[in-house]
């Protein structure tokens, strides 16, 4: 239980994150929505995007693993369009959005993991 409020937590903070330096992404403010999107984008994540690279795998294989970006983009937009408290204006900036994500969440779960 600890490690899913862990991680949900991560993942509101790299929403956060992508949402104030990102100008295509736009989150609420208020705390209790942020971990709702934390919610449904960590559970797009456990069971949307394994699928996703599973079908995608010729892409991942030509693109030597890029276009698993795309696929993070996507799931950001999906998770965009599940919920009322997240608004991405388009598919580049949910590219931009999930790379950002991606570092924050990189640097936060080094940061816990070293303590």
């Amino acid at each position: 239980m600890k490690n899913f409020l862990l991680r949900l937590l991560v993942n509101a903070a790299a929403l956060w994150v992508a949402a104030a330096i990102v100008p295509g992404v736009a989150l609420s403010e208020d705390a209790l929505d942020i971990l709702l999107v934390a919610l449904v984008f960590g559970l797009l994540n456990a069971l949307l995007k394994p699928v996703l690279l599973i079908l995608s795998l010729p892409f991942l294989v030509i693109t030597l693993g890029l276009f698993a970006f795309v696929v993070n983009a996507i799931v950001l937009m999906v998770t965009a369009a599940l919920t009322n408290a997240l608004e991405v204006t388009g598919f580049g900036w949910a590219l931009l959005g999930s790379l950002v994500i991606s570092f924050v969440v990189l640097v936060l779960e080094s940061l816990i993991r070293e303590d």
